[in-house]
């Protein structure tokens, strides 16, 4: 009697034992998919292992076999099983994170063709990990094609992965009219996903360009993985299992004896610690032009009134711009918020008006004349009375992008100006300034005069000790649109990120920043698991957090764990959820991993959804 080892998309552990029927026998493989009876459903389960013994007295079997040829390689159900050790969820789970949803939900195919040939024995030479520092932001991608060339020279596959699919279509035009072959582009959602992962998986292309979940495509032979903007928040999946496709990346270039390529203008810190690990090999590229000058406008020392008043240009910005516009110069404005107003107060009782889905405050919204939730996308129309108080007495306050408009507009009253927050609005002809929030940072071979970067204190005291890391990284971004002279009005002169800009030396940023986090025992010196509660009832999720939190200081930690914190979450309220989270720090992740398995399996949560997130963002 034949045995399967298979597991499946839930949140539990396996994989599990099921007979495999005669008539299966010849044709099942590892990878296939099959239908399995678990509990009272029926499911896609995958299987990651035959054998001939099973240490269970009865056996469920297979009720059908999905595949003709197996969907899944050697190579992404390791990655997988790496994945999901590391991230705390189980494989099944990190198998479906991996594949396009028809798969997923169990449809069939007649005309599978057989994929290459493939080794049984996975890669154990990881392959060597070099890191871009971009300095002037796009000089990386001429190393990018040279090295794509010879890879493709050598008869091996390459995969390119970029933060967002704009950037996924620029690179596959680009590369498409300089290497003269169709790059396969894989993300998520994308119309015919299931047509274009077929062809990777049945050999059909050499080169895919893709984004975060494009890490799983199921190349072979491959011979170099290159994560652009590697330092980019939007590689971190906010859903189970929690991967980040940096750590993805290094995981897939190691198991496929594959070159890694992280490309960055401003490297994040987990990476430049590859390079002081010795792990890693850092190479700087220049910038092409002179580097701009960084000026800082000090707030603290603008007159009495305008600090006041709270003066959104300062005399020196608004200067500046009157002498670019002089020189029919073009100047862009950089704010990270949307909308005219960040949140809306009533002035009679002092209530604020908030998401009815999330706590988060509403922005208005000039253009639309509406209040708008940048999390969950509700909308109301902005309100003649408080919804609290009856009182006509509601405050617009906060600045974003409109409110910049209007204000540029006032002093500037003959100056062409635009916002830009979509593709079409890149065209630099049309308009004097620009007023724009991280979009700009997308875009490619935008040049400007002056660049007056706009409430960056902002980001600079969030809660978050990733904040000057964050800021660094948009302040590395903008300064490649100009080499000219960037404009920095801010309330901490002497704070490392701007020092490090003033003085063109990164180096400055990245050791007084990892001083800070081995002080702290941040990452990357330490890892941090967050143990996130959700339920739809408030008092319910914070009773199961407190009740954990309670059972975690009560267990074993002498592997080094350190329970640290149970707060509500940021923020606390989201999509009609509400969420509680526990920390937890140690210096080894499987030392995090094992504690949780040692004091999750028996913890009662009965409508609480309970997930791990580890090195959470």
């Amino acid at each position: 009697m034949s045995y399967a080892q298979v597991v499946v998309g839930l949140p539990v552990e396996g994989p599990f034992d099921y007979a495999v029927p005669v008539n299966f026998k010849d044709k099942i493989a590892v990878g296939s998919r099959v239908g399995v009876s678990f509990g009272p459903k029926n499911l896609v389960g995958y299987v990651v292992k035959l054998t001939r013994t099973t240490r269970l007295k009865k056996t469920k079997e297979i009720t059908e076999l999905l595949d003709e040829y197996p969907v899944l390689d050697r190579t992404i159900l390791e990655l997988a099983r790496e994945l999901a050790v590391y991230n705390f969820c189980s494989w099944g789970e990190a198998i479906e994170t991996a594949l396009p949803e028809p798969l997923r939900s169990g449809r069939r195919f007649t005309k599978l063709a057989a994929p290459s040939a493939e080794s049984n024995e996975l890669s154990v030479e990881p392959g060597e990990i070099i890191l871009l520092h971009d300095i002037g932001g796009r000089a990386r991608w001429d190393v990018y094609l040279q090295e794509i060339r010879n890879t493709l020279d050598c008869k091996r596959s390459a995969l390119l992965i970029c933060p967002d699919v704009t950037e996924v279509f620029q690179a596959k035009d680009t590369f498409k009219a300089k290497l003269g072959i169709e790059p396969v582009v894989l993300y998520r959602k994308q119309p015919r996903e299931l047509d274009e992962w077929l062809k990777v998986r049945e050999s059909r292309a050499q080169l895919v360009i893709g984004a975060r979940s494009a890490v799983f495509a199921p190349l072979t032979d491959l011979g170099l993985v290159i994560i652009d903007e590697e330092e980019n928040s939007v590689y971190k999946q906010d859903q189970v299992p929690h991967y980040h496709a940096r750590h993805a990346g290094i995981l897939r270039s190691a198991i496929s004896g594959a070159k890694l390529i992280l490309g960055s203008a401003a490297p994040s810190l987990e990476a430049m610690q590859l390079v002081r690990q010795g792990k890693a090999r850092c190479i700087q590229l220049p910038k092409a032009g002179a580097f701009p000058e960084v000026k800082l406008i000090d707030r603290r020392h603008l007159p009495y009134q305008d600090r006041k008043a709270r003066v959104i240009l300062p005399r020196l910005l608004s200067d500046s711009i009157f002498s670019v516009l002089t020189n029919k110069g073009k100047t862009l404005l950089f704010i990270n918020r949307k909308g005219f107003a960040t949140f809306a107060v009533c002035l009679s009782c002092g209530a604020a008006l908030k998401c009815p889905r999330c706590s988060v405050n509403l922005a208005y919204h000039f253009e639309s004349k509406s209040l708008a939730c940048h999390r969950c996308n509700f909308r109301m129309e902005i309100p003649d009375l408080c919804p609290s108080c009856n009182a006509g007495y509601i405050k617009y306050s906060g600045t974003g992008t409109e409110k910049i408009e209007s204000e540029v507009a006032r002093i500037f009253p003959a100056a062409r100006i635009k916002i830009i927050e979509t593709e079409a609005d890149l065209s630099l002809s049309d308009a004097d300034i620009f007023v724009s929030t991280s979009f700009i940072t997308k875009s490619t071979g935008l040049s400007f005069d002056l660049i007056g970067v706009l409430d960056i204190d902002n980001m600079l005291n969030r809660v978050d000790f990733r904040a000057a890391e964050k800021a660094f990284a948009v302040l590395s971004a903008l300064a490649g649109f100009t080499d000219k002279q960037v404009l920095i009005p801010t309330s901490f002169p002497s704070h490392h990120v701007f020092l490090s800009l003033m003085k063109k030396d990164p180096g400055l940023f990245y050791e007084e920043e990892f001083k800070e986090r081995k002080q702290l025992g941040y990452p990357p010196y330490k890892h941090i698991a967050a143990v996130k509660l959700r339920a739809k009832y408030e008092e319910k999720v914070e009773r199961s957090a407190r009740a954990l939190f309670e059972k975690f200081n009560g267990s074993d930690k002498s592997k080094g764990v350190e329970v640290v914190s149970v707060s509500p979450a940021q923020p606390a309220k989201l999509r009609g959820n509400y969420y509680w989270q526990i920390l937890l720090k140690s210096a080894q992740p499987e030392d995090i991993t094992g504690f949780l398995k040692n004091n999750l399996k028996n913890f009662l949560h009965s409508g609480i959804i309970v997930t791990v997130d580890m090195d959470p963002l």
